[in-house]
């Protein structure tokens, strides 16, 4: 079905249009807010007379005290709760925007890759020493440990030579 578009001078005029009965609603919404505001003051706070005497102008401030306490405290539960109510927007927005995400993290799959197949694939070409881990690991001979055992000997041995004034002797010379 083809639609016919709309002439420029046609455009114009819905605009037009549309813009003087926004700007109708908006006069009317504000007159209907100044009156409710008009109303609220005269509900909430009647006109002040002052009293002549000392004692009835401190009951008058006691009493306006309270009604401050009690406003304030219906103040910051409002506060309280618009502030709540912001960080979970925000949080929400968050969480849209990432399930709008473009992209899509891709499920890990485990890849078992010896060290020269992956310097391979990191350095691609220029790779060319291979890695032998064990060829760099230093020889240690089982039979020398051995022979450090059978030197240190029996521990007992040692102390009975070391005991009395000879042994402190001989261990004295044996460090020097």
């Amino acid at each position: 079905m083809s639609e016919k578009k709309m002439s420029s001078s046609r455009k114009h005029n819905l605009k037009s249009l549309m813009l003087s009965i926004a700007k109708g609603l908006l006069e009317a919404e504000k007159t209907e807010a100044e009156a409710e505001r008009k109303r609220y003051m005269e509900e909430n706070c009647p006109a002040l007379s002052l009293p002549g005497s000392v004692q009835d102008l401190q009951e008058l401030c006691k009493k306006l005290h309270q009604q401050i306490d009690k406003v304030d405290e219906e103040r910051y539960d409002l506060q309280a709760k618009a502030e709540k109510a912001d960080k979970e927007i925000e949080d929400l927005k968050i969480k849209v925007i990432d399930l709008k995400g473009k992209f899509k993290k891709p499920a890990l799959r485990k890849v078992r890759m010896s060290a020269d197949a992956m310097l391979q694939a990191l350095l691609g070409s220029r790779h060319k020493v291979s890695l032998d881990l064990r060829a760099n690991l230093k020889q240690v001979k089982k039979e020398a440990k051995e022979e450090q055992l059978e030197a240190v000997g029996d521990w007992r041995k040692s102390i009975e030579d070391k005991a009395g004034m000879d042994g402190r002797k001989k261990m004295f010379e044996s460090e020097a």
